[in-house]
């Protein structure tokens, strides 16, 4: 039963291996012979020992790569800068920076002499990084992976970028004429406030707590019941931010602010300025000839009388655009997030930086 009839196994046979030639044809064994000597390397049967892919994973720094025994020379590389990557549309643009792509091209165009020279980054790539904080509110150490920086360096940069964009663009806020204010005046107004100049109305962000009690008691807000910076803004009847103050403690009050921003110098005799029930400064302005708009109070009455009411209502009516002009400006997380005790220095640069911005879009949108 062991060799099934035969005195001795059968002999085993080898199999015959053909090898092609360079040229597709069958080789001789000659030239087999001749190839195996020449090319050792191109050639592997299953007996051959192939090399360790482990001992290839740094093959980085080799000019070429051996894959099938076929040699391939990569390409190279075309370096595109975060900017040019991230931002590949309108679409993408609104939603990192707050702005459209051309705008957001254009001031990087016009900023670009103000990189820092020992900076290694684009001024594109700075640009955005800044604006990202603005608009998004990341953190430093979020920013710093996207870019790919150290924290500190996304630090420095928001820093320089802040004092750039503030000094630059604070001609977007500009204090309109009364003729420009007339000739741009929606139809709503036209009916009870055709002589209106501008809508005021003050508005809070909230900051990281501060370890200093009196820097807490400073900034504390009993209406927000947290510590919060306070600024004012005023708005054309048009919509457009004619001035937003510096950034002052949330403890402040609404008279103080509009005494101590700056923001009476700008009205002119015969002005008319629309404000809420916290604009007790009646007395401030009507020294300068100045109407005050505000809704009437019950003044220890019972209730208000009718024409009291059918004004309150007129007033409600069109105060409701400061509203939706603040409501634009905090699309900028810094504004309506929590602020870091870090950017607090500069929260009288980021607030300009934010209202011309705005300013920029929609006269991009009216333009259009």
């Amino acid at each position: 039963m062991l060799y099934l009839g035969y005195e001795k196994p059968p002999e085993k046979k080898r199999r015959r291996v053909v090898r092609m030639s360079v040229d597709g044809q069958v080789a001789s064994k000659t030239d087999q012979a001749v190839m195996v000597f020449e090319q050792p390397q191109t050639f592997k049967d299953a007996q051959t020992q192939w090399m360790d892919p482990a001992e290839e994973d740094h093959t980085y720094s080799k000019g070429s790569i051996l894959i099938c025994d076929m040699i391939i020379t990569p390409a190279p590389e075309i370096s595109l800068s975060i900017a040019e990557v991230t931002l590949k549309g309108d679409k993408d643009c609104l939603l990192y920076t707050g702005i459209p792509l051309l705008v957001f091209n254009t001031l990087v165009s016009c900023l670009q002499g103000f990189v820092r020279q020992s900076s290694t980054m684009p001024a594109q790539d700075e640009v955005l990084l800044t604006l990202m904080k603005l608009r998004h509110n990341f953190a430093v150490a979020d920013l710093a992976r996207r870019f790919k920086r150290s924290a500190g360096q996304v630090s420095k940069t928001i820093t320089h970028w802040v004092d750039i964009l503030a000094e630059h663009t604070r001609d977007l806020i500009p204090w309109l004429p009364s003729d420009t204010i007339k000739a741009t005046m929606p139809k709503v107004f036209l009916p009870h406030f055709s002589d209106l100049t501008c809508i005021i109305d003050c508005t809070e962000s909230v900051l990281q707590k501060a370890k200093n009690l009196d820097s807490r008691s400073e900034s504390y807000s009993h209406y927000y019941a947290s510590n919060t910076v306070k600024y004012l803004v005023a708005i054309a009847p048009s919509g457009m931010l004619m001035f937003i103050s510096e950034a002052f403690g949330g403890k402040c009050s609404d008279r103080y602010i509009t005494q101590n921003s700056g923001f009476l110098d700008f009205l002119r005799p015969g002005d008319v300025v629309m404000g809420d029930r916290g604009f007790t400064t009646r007395d401030l302005v009507e020294v300068r000839r100045v109407r005050l708009v505000i809704p009437a109070f019950t003044r220890k009455r019972s209730q208000l009388t009718n024409e009291q009411v059918t004004q309150m209502r007129r007033i409600a009516n069109v105060r409701i655009h400061v509203e939706r002009a603040i409501r634009r400006l905090k699309v900028f997380k810094i504004l309506s997030q929590t602020v870091p005790i870090s950017l607090v220095p500069k929260m009288d640069k980021i607030l300009p930086i934010c209202a011309a911005l705005i300013n920029l879009i929609g006269e991009l949108i009216s333009s259009n």
